[in-house]
C-alpha cells in the first residue's frame, strides 16, 4: 500500500507520559512519547508486557487521559475524535454477546447510532463478505472457532466505517497457525479498506509481517526505543517469514530494547 504523505498527520502523540497512584507509590507507565502517524498507515506498538502499549492505545482512543502531554487526531483533539466515532476498536478478546448471531454482533452498533434497517442489512453484508464469514451470518459466536469469532469483531469495529482501527492484541490468544493466518486476513482487509490501523502486539515477527513501521517501546516504564521502517514489499506474503531481509529486521528490532 502506498502511504500519502502530508503536512498533518493522523495522529500526533506530543510529549505522552502516564503515571498510576498505587496503595504504596506512584508507577511511571509511560515516559515522554512523541511520535506521528500518516493517514492510511499500519503501525504497530511492539514491547514487553507491562511497557505501556494498550495504555498508549487507550490514550490515543480517549479512552484513559495522560497525566503529561497530548494527542492530536485528524488535527483536533482525541475526545473530538471519538465523539465523532473516527475509531474502531478491537480488544484482545472478541467480547461478542452470545444471545445475538454473528450479523447481530455486526449490526449492534449501527443500531445504537439509530441507522435504518436497510442501512445495517447492507453493511453488514458487505462486512461479512470482507471477513470471509457470509456463510456463518446466522450461526451464534460460540458455534465458531476463535480465529473467527475474531474476524467478526473486526466486522463490527468496521461497521462504523472508521478512519482509524485500532487493535489491542487481538491475536494473542490464538495458536501460531491460526495467528498467521489472521496476520495474512488482516492485511487484505486492510488494503480493501484503507483506514489508518494501530496494532499493539508483543510478537515481534507478527509487528514485522503486518506493519509499514513498528514502535519499539522499551520495559517499564515504557519510553520509545526505536523506529523501524519495515521496507518489505507488499502485498505480504507466507514466505516473507522466511526471507534473509526478515530475519534481519527481527535482529535488528531484538536489539533496539534498552539493556540488549
Amino acid at each position: 500500500m502506498t502511504l500519502t504523505k502530508i503536512d498533518t498527520p493522523e495522529i500526533a502523540i506530543d510529549q505522552v507520559s502516564m503515571s498510576y497512584q498505587t496503595d504504596t507509590a506512584k508507577v511511571l507507565a509511560l515516559k515522554d512519547i512523541t511520535v506521528d502517524i500518516q493517514k492510511g498507515e499500519f503501525v504497530s506498538l511492539l514491547g514487553p508486557s507491562g511497557c505501556g502499549k494498550t495504555t498508549l492505545l487507550r490514550i490515543m482512543a480517549d479512552l484513559i487521559q495522560p497525566t503529561s502531554g497530548s494527542v492530536t487526531v485528524s488535527g483536533g483533539t482525541a475526545k473530538e475524535a471519538r465523539l465523532a466515532r473516527k475509531y474502531g476498536i478491537v480488544f484482545q478478546s472478541p467480547v461478542l454477546y452470545d444471545w445475538r448471531k454473528v450479523k447481530k454482533n455486526i449490526t449492534l452498533p449501527l443500531e445504537m447510532m439509530g441507522l435504518s434497517k436497510e442501512v445495517q442489512e447492507k453493511r453488514a453484508t458487505t462486512l461479512l463478505d470482507l471477513v470471509g464469514l457470509s456463510k456463518f451470518k446466522e450461526k451464534y459466536p460460540w458455534q465458531l472457532s476463535g480465529g473467527m469469532q475474531q474476524r467478526v469483531a473486526i466486522a463490527r469495529a468496521l461497521a462504523i466505517e472508521p478512519e482509524i482501527l485500532l487493535m489491542d492484541e487481538p491475536f494473542s490468544a490464538l495458536d501460531e497457525f491460526s495467528r498467521e493466518r489472521l496476520n495474512e486476513e488482516l492485511l487484505s482487509i486492510w488494503s480493501k479498506v484503507g483506514n489508518t490501523v494501530v496494532f499493539v502486539t508483543h510478537s515481534i515477527p507478527e509487528a514485522i509481517f503486518l506493519s509499514d513501521r513498528v514502535f519499539v517501546l522499551s520495559p517499564h516504564p515504557g519510553r520509545l526505543s526505536k523506529i523501524v521502517e519495515i521496507d518489505l514489499p507488499r502485498p505480504r506474503r507466507e514466505e516473507m517469514r522466511n526471507s534473509p531481509e526478515f530475519y534481519q529486521l527481527i535482529s535488528d528490532i531484538r536489539n533496539s530494547f534498552e539493556g540488549v
